[in-house]
């Protein structure tokens, strides 16, 4: 008996549909997220936003989201990033300084005291700052930044501080932008801190980057205009100053705002506050096996770095405020370690 073959036009016919299928698998968005209410909160308020039918619809140029960091978008224990490198600093210019073995919070960090560090409160912690961070010029300081970061990890996670990001979050980030937004940085961090690596690590370029600020010059040096950073702070992007960075630096109200703590209360609230659909939402640390779990919120003591008090839990609810829980809400934390 003569076999029969598939004709090659439906050979074609299957490939094309296994060809969809497969390519409609990889292109599902967020991953790495579970399927609950979040996730489903985040694909919903996108599909609506972006719907030119929708009486919601916003064009392009208004899709302004805006991104805290630490915590949010990278891992802020067991102390902030950018507090980890100041600490470094401290060790490495404490030969020039012998005063700092009895000097507060210098004789703190040189002791590995993370409390009495806390203890020190935020006086202690502009000191340290201005100490570590001024008397050279941006470039000097973005080339030791860069190189930190080379060389830097985690205490407990062994790998280095960018890739202690959350990948669910990087996804967000990719999402949005796949679907015409802007997304910014808007951190208490320092500005000049983050600026040499957000690009690499979550495709926001340095323009798209709000935080604090200290004062610089302009000088010439050796006949090159330089600009020195002096040891005074600027602008402090915390809390209140958020939603006035956002309008300073920006120019716009976001639509969509992400925060993780009692330090993004106010940007989620000017962002609550535009007319039309708006999408706000906190990243809750309650998986300590995975990451951390920390905060009132959470039944804990308050923590140090991070704060997500009860009644920022009790806003949320109040105010249809959506919570991230990463031990339910996200598949995976951190993406694979890269060589």
């Amino acid at each position: 008996m003569q076999q029969r073959f598939p004709s090659p036009h439906w050979l074609a016919c299957l490939f094309l549909v296994c060809f969809a299928t497969v390519s409609l698998h990889a292109a599902e968005p967020l991953a790495s997220w579970n399927d609950t209410a979040a996730k489903a909160a985040i694909i919903k308020f996108v599909e609506t936003v972006t719907d030119e039918d929708s009486v919601a619809y916003v064009p392009p140029e208004d899709r302004i989201a805006t991104f805290d960091n630490d915590g949010t978008l990278w891992t802020e224990h067991p102390m902030y990033t950018q507090l980890a490198f100041a600490f470094d600093r401290v060790r490495t210019l404490a030969p020039q300084h012998p005063e700092w073995k009895t000097q507060q919070p210098f004789k703190a960090v040189l002791e590995n005291d993370l409390q009495a560090v806390a203890a020190s409160g935020k006086k202690g912690l502009v000191e340290l700052v201005m100490a570590t961070h001024t008397g050279i010029t941006t470039e000097e300081f973005e080339a030791i930044v860069t190189d930190w970061f080379k060389t830097a990890r985690h205490p407990r996670f062994k790998r280095p501080y960018t890739q202690c990001t959350y990948l669910p979050m990087v996804e967000l980030l990719e999402y949005l932008r796949a679907n015409d937004f802007k997304t910014f940085i808007v951190s208490g961090g320092g500005i000049e801190f983050m600026r040499p690596m957000t690009m690499e690590v979550y495709g926001i370029p340095p323009e798209q980057v709000v935080g604090t600020t200290i004062e610089t010059k302009f000088e010439i040096q050796d006949g090159k205009p330089v600009l020195m950073r002096l040891p005074k702070i600027d602008f402090i992007d915390d809390k209140a100053g958020k939603p006035v960075g956002i309008n300073k630096f920006i120019g716009k109200r976001p639509i969509a705002a992400f925060g993780n703590s009692a330090g993004d209360r106010e940007m989620l609230q000017w962002t609550a506050a535009r007319e039309g659909a708006t999408l706000k939402m906190l990243v809750f640390h309650d998986d300590a096996q995975r990451e951390y779990a920390y905060g009132p919120a959470n039944g804990l003591p308050d923590s140090l770095f991070g704060t997500f008090p009860q009644d920022l839990m009790d806003e949320a609810k109040q105010s249809d405020w959506v919570v991230i829980s990463m031990k339910n809400d996200w598949k995976t934390i951190f993406a694979p370690e890269k060589d």
